[in-house]
Parts: C-alpha cells; sequence; structure tokens
C-alpha cells in the first residue's frame, strides 16, 4: 500500500536569477507520493524554470532540493542520473522522433538505462505501458500515423514505462481539443491511482487545474503567493487568485 506521508520531493528556500532578474525567490515546496500539485503562473513566472532546477538542467543560485531524501548536490552525477530513472517527463511537445516507431520510441530511453532489462522483460513493461493508454494496437505505428490527442498518449505511456515515482507534466492539455483534453487529464488522475505517483503540473488549462491538483500553488512575483486546495481558492476574492482560476475558463 502506498504511503501517501512518503515524501518523494522537498524544496527549501529555492532562489534563482538571471542577471538582476530574480525569477524565484525562497521556494518551499514538499511533495508526498500519490500527491499532485499543480503550479499556475503567468508566462514568466518562473515554473519551468522550477523544473529545471528540480531535475538538475539548472543550477540554483541558493537553496536545497532533496529527491527520494537525497541532496541532489551532494551526489554524484552517475547517482543523480540513476535516479531519473524514477522520474518521468512528459514535455508539452511530447518530444516523440518522428522517424521512430511507437515500439521504438518506448524503447529509446530504457536502451539508455545504465542497466538495461532483457527483450522479453522490455516487451512487457511497454505492452502494459500502451495498455494503460488505451493504445496497444499502435505499437508500429509512426507518430505521423496517430492524431494530437494519441500522440499525447503515447508520450504518457513512455513517460509510465519505467513507472517512475514522480511525473512532472508540462502543459499535458496544450494544444488539444477541449475532449480530447478532459481524456487526458482523467488518464493523469487514473496514472496517479493505479501507480501512486506523486506529480508536478505546469498547467494553464482550468479543468486541469481544478480536476488533478490535490494542491494549486501560484507563482506570483517569483514567489509562493498561495498554495491551497482548488475547493478553497475558488472562494476567494482575492484578485491574483481569481484571475488564475478564470484562465480559459
Amino acid at each position: 500500500m502506498a504511503d501517501k506521508n512518503r515524501i518523494l520531493l522537498n524544496v527549501e528556500n529555492l532562489s534563482i536569477s538571471f542577471g538582476k532578474n530574480d525569477v524565484l525567490k525562497k521556494i518551499n515546496l514538499m511533495l508526498h507520493e500519490n500527491q499532485s500539485i499543480v503550479v499556475v503562473g503567468r508566462s514568466g513566472s518562473g515554473k519551468s524554470v522550477l523544473i529545471k532546477c528540480i531535475i538538475g538542467l539548472l543550477e540554483m543560485d541558493n537553496g536545497r532540493i532533496e529527491i527520494f531524501g537525497k541532496d541532489i548536490s551532494n551526489i554524484p552525477e552517475v547517482e543523480f542520473n540513476n535516479m531519473k530513472s524514477k522520474m518521468g517527463f512528459l514535455f508539452q511537445g511530447n518530444a516523440l522522433y518522428d522517424s521512430m516507431t511507437v515500439r521504438e520510441n518506448m524503447e529509446f530511453a530504457m536502451n539508455r538505462l545504465p542497466n538495461p532489462m532483457d527483450k522479453i522483460n522490455r516487451d512487457k513493461l511497454i505492452m502494459e505501458s500502451l495498455n494503460d493508454v488505451g493504445l496497444a494496437h499502435t505499437i508500429d505505428m509512426m507518430p505521423s500515423e496517430l492524431s494530437g490527442g494519441m500522440r499525447k498518449r503515447i508520450a504518457i505511456a513512455r513517460t509510465i514505462v519505467m513507472k517512475p515515482e514522480i511525473i512532472f507534466y508540462d502543459e499535458p492539455t496544450a494544444g488539444l481539443d477541449p475532449i480530447t483534453g478532459k481524456e487526458i487529464i482523467k488518464l493523469i488522475n487514473s496514472i496517479k491511482n493505479k501507480y501512486h505517483t506523486a506529480s508536478l503540473i505546469i498547467t494553464h488549462d482550468i479543468n486541469c487545474i481544478q480536476l488533478t491538483g490535490d494542491l494549486i500553488m501560484i507563482l506570483h512575483n517569483g514567489t509562493i503567493y498561495i498554495c491551497d486546495t482548488y475547493a478553497r481558492l475558488k472562494t476567494s476574492n482575492d484578485p491574483v487568485i481569481s484571475s488564475f482560476l478564470n484562465i480559459n475558463a
């Protein structure tokens, strides 16, 4: 049974500046197993910068980041890279390789692991992930043969193929029609419930904000303006809060 009190990600006093621009100032964030936190904010508010700091693509100026109980600034690069196999990333543009079949796209990341698994177990995980998103029949198809919603589902299947403990979603419903967007939201929740994953979700989609987030974290002027449940935030008369909860409404 999942331990909902287990802390998978702990960010303390994270600050980062680009020149004279203080992008993030003393950000504190704690993400537990089987918990989803949605991060919202205006363009340029630091949402993507936050995730890039967490996964090591950007170096913070100050602060501390612990993933799975380990300070990422004090572990060898090899260990941190191994740790990343427990983290999944869904990119806004899906990042599928057009020249590869669905199967080959799924295999690509798996083959780059320090200890690649044998073909039987690899194929088993691929089929299980494709079944999770309802697209097992596309395994030998090319991305160009798939609709936008199907490509997004394949990208999610590739994200969950190694059963990550944390998944980072970057605008998971962007560019999709409302019906397909709601299907992706339902899939995100289904994956969380099945695998007890923790999720950090960047989105501007009000449906995604409302339906996926256990907590909604609003970034404003480089700081966490508020972090609370959607149910409590939607009753607020604060103009900053209401401006975000009315996005795309």
